[in-house]
């Protein structure tokens, strides 16, 4: 019997595509044929790593990553329109792929990015993979744009976070969707673990006084999980002493309010690209398992990728057999 052919449309979501890499191992030892991939921002850079046979590499080096060595990877310019310029990020994805071309890759590929200027998608079919992906992963606020051919593109998430379209001409016998930015079940809570980042912070912010000390910049910092807030900062806001309130609101910085309006903005979108062209299967992360920029949790991101996927499959109706 031949294999069950599968397109992936792998989605936007920062850390949290980590999963991606376990929704690729679960299928690839069921003994499904992946035969084509879109991706947009980290599902891109997942898929163009799988597609150029790179991904075991990626996920080996990910997997020893700490929050110091994020931290140092981000290259964080506090100065700078965007914090991070992820150059370093990205020598290291060179260094697995060298000078691939998409069309050369041995399944299709498809990198969604957006034009900043004219407004739209941008799909890469062809060209150098690594440009195709790093425009890809240009989230917005954190990730500077990257000018490719004249044009000035960011994170494909903006207007196509689960880029199912580019996979439904693939000759696939199931496509199959993955969310990870879904709402949570209830039943998986991140953690940010303190470490060796907060020893760091303390003695940049003591160098820095002033600028750290700042609101929008602790808001940043708490975006990466490096800092603790402070108890007042953590609480919510309580209604005044003996009078009752049906509802108490959490504070949010200005970036939480950036992150939480990108993040309801991509829901309404998915709805919408998911009624037009529904996948076989939706596989959906909780997009509470994880902060856009945690990348130091990549095995617990990885293993929850794995077994949603195993649960997915394991529910289809009629049993779709992997051989």
């Amino acid at each position: 019997m031949t294999k069950t052919r599968v397109a992936l449309a792998l989605g936007s979501g920062g850390a949290r595509g980590y999963a991606h890499i376990g929704v690729i191992e679960e299928l690839v030892d069921r003994g499904y044929d992946i035969v084509g991939i879109s991706g947009s921002s980290m599902g891109a850079l997942i898929g163009g790593l799988y597609a150029a046979d790179a991904l075991d590499d990626f996920s080996l080096w990910a997997s020893g990553l700490t929050q110091r060595d994020v931290l140092r990877l981000l290259d964080v310019a506090l100065t700078a329109p965007t914090v991070v310029r992820a150059e370093r990020i990205f020598d290291i994805v060179r260094n697995l792929v060298g000078e691939t071309v998409i069309e050369d890759l041995r399944i299709p590929f498809t990198a969604v990015a957006t034009d900043l200027i004219a407004g739209r998608s941008v799909w890469f079919q062809r060209g150098s993979l690594v440009a195709a992906m790093r425009a890809s992963i240009a989230i917005p606020g954190f990730i500077s744009p990257h000018e490719v051919d004249g044009r000035l593109l960011a994170d494909g998430g903006i207007l196509d976070p689960l880029p199912v379209v580019p996979v439904v001409a693939v000759p696939a016998d199931l496509i199959i969707a993955v969310d990870v930015g879904g709402e949570d079940p209830g039943d998986f809570h991140g953690t940010s673990e303190p470490g060796p980042v907060d020893e760091l912070i303390d003695r940049f912010r003591r160098s820095t006084n002033q600028l750290l000390e700042s609101d929008p910049v602790r808001s940043v910092l708490n975006r990466f999980g490096a800092l603790t807030p402070d108890s007042d900062e953590a609480e919510e806001e309580s209604a005044e002493e003996n009078e009752p309130t049906p509802r108490i609101l959490p504070k949010l910085g200005q970036f939480e309010i950036m992150n939480r309006s990108l993040d309801l903005m991509q829901a309404a979108l998915k709805r919408h690209q998911l009624a037009a062209y529904p996948p076989d299967v939706l596989i959906e992360v909780p997009r509470t398992s994880a902060r856009v920029l945690e990348f130091h949790r990549a095995e617990e991101l990885v293993l929850l990728g794995r077994e949603l996927t195993a649960t997915a499959l394991d529910q289809l109706v009629p049993p779709l057999l992997a051989k």
